[in-house]
């Protein structure tokens, strides 16, 4: 599916590195995450969200299924199509409370 591997890490920052072969998340870990400030996108400023493309319906599907049973995750909206097109997306909150995008190019 999306198939990051951990790629390394500093425990006492504490960083996660996760790559794909292409593209490389840094993931930072809050010192006491009850009482971290969570992001709001309408008062932060900082990212608003991140998207990644994937293979296509089925893939985006099966992500979507295994993503609303897992633990932290949020699910925005599920698979729609994206501007009347034919490419589908959806949207999720992941552990720490950023927005993920994925989607899937129709055609």
């Amino acid at each position: 599916m999306l198939e990051f591997k951990q790629v390394g890490e500093v425990p006492d920052y504490p960083a996660y590195f996760l790559s794909d072969g292409t593209l490389l998340l840094t993931l930072w870990q809050a010192t006491d995450p009850a009482t971290a400030t969570p992001f709001d996108r309408k008062t932060n400023i900082g990212l608003h969200h991140f998207a990644l493309k994937v293979d296509g319906l089925n893939t985006l599907n099966t992500l979507h299924e295994t993503l609303s049973k897992t633990d932290g995750v949020t699910i925005e909206f599920a698979p729609e199509p994206l501007g009347g097109g034919p490419t589908q997306h959806m949207m999720c909150y992941i552990p720490g409370g950023i927005r993920m995008e994925l989607i899937a190019p129709g055609g």
